[in-house]
């Protein structure tokens, strides 16, 4: 018989894979109750990638009142911000990021490294969303130093938020160099989320270099991925990208499924910032 202790593990495994590895796609019945604030952290990000917003924040809203170590704390505030960013809330997002730089100050190494890439990252998105590219290009050189000490799925942000940033500036070439470079860099890691995404990078960098109909082709395959680990705001983004870039048919019937998504998503919570589908 199993002792409480080892079901308690077992619900934690189950909730670190579900943020970070192979198992993203469970559904909110089937993720077992956290038993601690790192598990409730797990849980909070993989309700988020799964566009269940609501639910991400509900459990986010309990660790902001919960006495955390500096490290988890400072995660828990980049994944506020995370959550309003990709709704469209840079400038709002930028406040939980900035928390969280500060916050990861005083943690211990190598926690230290973790937490203030991720708030240093996301304040670089930030910056990018409100037009702020050269802002966004410092941030993520101070990011630059900490990735050795820190978890490779920190590196493989940081090439999603160079990638877009130089997208944004018109370096297509230069933005699928580090689409690319994550998407290797994710092969390693269990994380399926972090591999669709930058599959989804690379897909956006080729169209953007000219050829739409690789890009396209991309797409699709990403579009299957998403469907298949229920990763609603991938999808979402996917479908919006498919719209610019496939055939009249496919980019009409690609905007339907954009909206349908993004109607999803509002529906568990997602409160879009500015125009959506």
């Amino acid at each position: 018989m199993q002792t409480t202790a080892s079901l308690a593990d077992i619900g934690s495994e189950i909730l670190a894979s579900t943020a970070f590895g192979d198992t993203p796609g469970l559904a909110a019945a089937e993720l077992p109750e956290p038993t601690d604030p790192l598990s409730r952290w797990h849980r909070a990000v993989a309700l988020g990638g799964t566009g269940r917003y609501a639910a991400a924040r509900a459990d986010l809203g309990i660790l902001a009142r919960t006495r955390l170590d500096p490290g988890l704390r400072s995660l828990v505030e980049s994944t506020r911000g995370s959550l309003l960013r990709q709704l469209g809330g840079h400038a709002a997002a930028t406040a939980f990021d900035g928390r969280a730089a500060v916050t990861a100050l005083a943690a211990a190494s190598p926690a230290r490294a973790e937490a203030l890439a991720d708030a240093l990252t996301g304040l670089a998105a930030d910056a990018l969303g409100t037009g702020r590219l050269a802002l966004a290009q410092r941030l993520l050189g101070r990011v630059e130093p900490l990735l050795p000490e820190a978890p490779a799925r920190a590196e493989v942000r940081w090439h999603w938020v160079r990638a877009e940033t130089a997208l944004a500036g018109g370096a297509a070439a230069a933005a699928l160099r580090d689409a690319r470079i994550a998407v290797d860099l994710a092969a390693a890691l269990p994380s399926v989320r972090h591999q669709v995404k930058s599959a989804l990078l690379v897909a956006a960098a080729t169209a953007a270099s000219g050829d739409t109909v690789r890009s396209a082709e991309l797409a699709r395959q990403v579009d299957a991925d998403c469907r298949e680990h229920a990763l609603l705001p991938l999808r979402w983004a996917t479908a919006m990208l498919r719209a610019g870039v496939a055939t009249p048919a496919e980019s009409a019937a690609a905007g339907g499924e954009a909206a349908d998504h993004a109607a999803r998503i509002r529906a568990l919570g997602g409160d879009f910032v500015g125009p959506r589908a």
